[in-house]
């Protein structure tokens, strides 16, 4: 019984490092864990308190005022005049009826802005994430194609000293069989190196510390794309780095529109309460002031703004026109790619595994030169790299347009 348990234990281990973690699931983590992410949304609670604050009245001034008569010194004449008093009093500026609004308008738009922003960061973040763990199932399928070929190459091996064995083929033969293990061994670890490196990408995306279990990603299956003109439109509309732009065009718009209504008139009030000794009358004074706007500056203010307008606006355009290119060299690689792992599942790959499992068979029975069982091999291999690695660039390209327009393809 107790043995029964270890086993059950160790086979519930290898079961648990073998599991495959799925890209969604990763994405939901980085949205939640990295801290770049994170710092956006911060920035996005940061901003909402802009609003509450552009809105407000400037602050209230209190005020105390004292004046002497017949001396410097305080209280002086207090009692035998009645210029002499103790005051108290408060103002306030008032602007002119709608820039309170306007300032909170303009203020409003850095929280559009920010959540753009934060969009930016977070698509950035994922694509990246996308890439490194299209990279490690690359390299983790490209490991088990090469350990698999290990076995072929130890079969090729075997099969060239039993014929130099019994003198019916050449030393040489053994000696490229075996540079042919040692050649799959270099490849094998340049892959892992390769998984490695994708590891620690995915890790410092996911906030994960360093040293915690590798992630076994999910075999990669091919993607199909929806049409350009559809691609086209959604870059347009959804791109994150172009929602900044028109949050901030938005944005500057109300700030055209402030600055036109700063042409008008300010106000103040003022109240203040004098006392005088007890024999003499108190003094109550109210005040109403008009504060006129510099008109140069104004205007200089109006034209800075509509300017921040139109340089926001052909920045757009000029950012719209390069992520086209951006797409477009995408959108090829992706439907390049779709046409060679056609070509590679249903032509290449087929053909080749069945001409080394003729070669095979041929060279143990002596119908077959090492030099053709030789070629058969590193083609089928290579034909299976190659295929993986344009798999994964594939999928790699789909990522890159993925964050281009700010939407998950299906």
């Amino acid at each position: 019984m107790g043995n029964l348990c270890i086993w059950l234990v160790l086979v519930g281990s290898a079961v648990a490092q073998n599991a495959t973690t799925s890209l969604q699931a990763l994405i939901t983590e980085a949205r939640q864990g990295n801290p770049a992410i994170r710092a956006s949304e911060m920035a996005v609670a940061t901003a909402r308190y802009a609003p509450k604050q552009a809105p407000a009245l400037p602050d209230t001034e209190f005020m105390v005022q004292h004046f002497s008569v017949g001396s410097p010194r305080p209280f002086a004449g207090y009692s035998n005049s009645d210029f002499a008093y103790i005051g108290l009093g408060a103002s306030q500026e008032l602007p002119y009826p709608g820039k309170l609004a306007l300032r909170a308008s303009v203020a409003e738009h850095e929280i559009a802005i920010s959540s753009a922003e934060k969009d930016v960061v977070a698509w950035d973040a994922i694509t990246r994430l996308k890439l490194a763990y299209f990279q490690l199932a690359s390299s983790q399928q490209l490991v088990a194609i090469l350990e698999k070929d290990q076995q072929t190459a130890e079969q090729m091996v075997q099969a060239t000293e039993a014929r130099y064995r019994v003198g019916q083929g050449a030393q040489g033969d053994v000696l490229r069989a075996q540079l042919q293990q040692t050649k799959l061994l270099n490849e094998l670890s340049m892959q892992r190196r390769e998984g490695a490196q994708a590891q620690a990408t995915i890790k410092a995306l996911l906030n994960r510390p360093m040293a915690s279990p590798d992630i076994v990603a999910e075999n990669l299956h091919e993607r199909r794309l929806p049409a350009t003109e559809t691609l086209l439109q959604e870059l347009a509309d959804k791109n994150p780095d172009l929602q900044v732009n028109t949050q901030r065009i938005a944005q500057g718009h109300a700030a055209v529109e402030l600055a036109a209504r700063e042409k008008k008139p300010d106000f103040g009030v003022q109240y203040m309460w004098q006392h005088t000794a007890s024999e003499f009358r108190d003094y109550y004074m109210a005040t109403f002031s008009i504060k006129l706007p510099n008109r140069s500056r104004v205007r200089a203010m109006q034209g800075e703004a509509q300017a921040k307008v139109a340089q926001t606006e052909s920045e757009k355009q000029a950012r719209l026109k390069r992520m086209e290119g951006d797409l477009g060299e995408q959108i090829a690689i992706a439907q390049t790619s779709e046409q060679q792992l056609k070509v590679y599942d249903d032509g290449l790959i087929p053909q080749s595994e069945a001409a080394l499992n003729a070669g095979l068979a041929g060279y143990s029975a002596g119908k077959q030169d090492y030099q053709g069982l030789l070629a058969s091999f590193t083609d089928t291999l290579q034909l299976a790299i190659e295929r993986e690695r344009t798999l994964a660039e594939h999928e790699s390209a789909i990522a890159r347009i993925e964050g281009l327009i700010g939407e998950e393809l299906q």
